[in-house]
């Protein structure tokens, strides 16, 4: 099958960081796709149910009728399918820079995720400890970017960049609510955003911070309504 003949569907939730990192890499690699909107926290549609039947999460990419979960599984399908000249590679070819690529993606994915939903859903001492952690993550993670331009080198923007770039439109939340600025703690990682906001493939594929913002808001009304927390 020609590249172009090939189909390809994203199953996601707007909010979702998992599935901003799918849409990032085809967009990056120009891959035409379709874009299906499932609401996690409503009736989950019949497709993802069938297409990721053991989590039923979110993201799904279907390619050609077959179904590819868990989102940093999918970027290794992503480079691995579309890896001719012209496009853009997001795991290195030398086995042990590819490890140390999937090493970054996972320590992102474990504490990023972890520390930083404690920043809204803890309070008191909590709170300031996950505040904590999340500042100490970001970092390490200043140290391993050190001079580069992304962590995939000078030239180009890698797994890495796309797993933790992913996190951005969050990071206004937990900032807010948790009342720090990364600004103040992290300025370079503040520069490696803003480097890659500036490519239009990751600008137009990442959720609205101020609507992730809003959203989480009401979460909190609600549940200090029911809670009285």
């Amino acid at each position: 099958q020609k590249m172009s003949e090939e189909k390809v569907v994203v199953l996601n939730f707007w909010p979702s960081m998992f599935g901003a990192r799918v849409i990032m890499a085809l967009e990056e690699k120009e891959i035409k796709f379709e874009y299906k909107e499932e609401d996690v926290f409503g009736d989950k549609t019949d497709l993802l149910l069938q297409s990721n039947p053991v989590h039923k999460k979110i993201p799904v990419l279907i390619h050609n009728g077959k179904p590819v979960c868990e989102s940093n599984i999918i970027l290794e399908y992503i480079d691995e399918v579309w890896n001719n000249d012209k496009t853009l590679r997001l795991l290195p070819s030398d086995p042990y820079e590819k490890a140390k690529c999937r090493f970054w993606a996972d320590l992102i994915d474990k504490k990023v995720f972890d520390a930083g939903r404690r920043t809204w859903t803890k309070k008191g001492k909590e709170q300031e400890e996950a505040k904590r952690e999340f500042i100490e993550t970001l970092k390490v993670l200043e140290t391993e970017l050190e001079e580069k331009v992304y962590f995939g080198g000078n030239e180009t923007v890698s797994m890495v960049d796309l797993v933790l770039i992913s996190y951005y439109p969050w990071f206004h939340t937990w900032e807010t609510i948790g009342g720090f600025s990364l600004e103040d703690h992290t300025p370079k990682l503040m520069d490696w955003v803003r480097r890659c906001l500036a490519r239009p493939a990751i600008s137009k594929s990442l959720p609205d911070r101020l609507k992730i913002l809003g959203r989480v808001s009401q979460i909190i009304k609600l549940h200090e309504f029911f809670y009285g927390y």
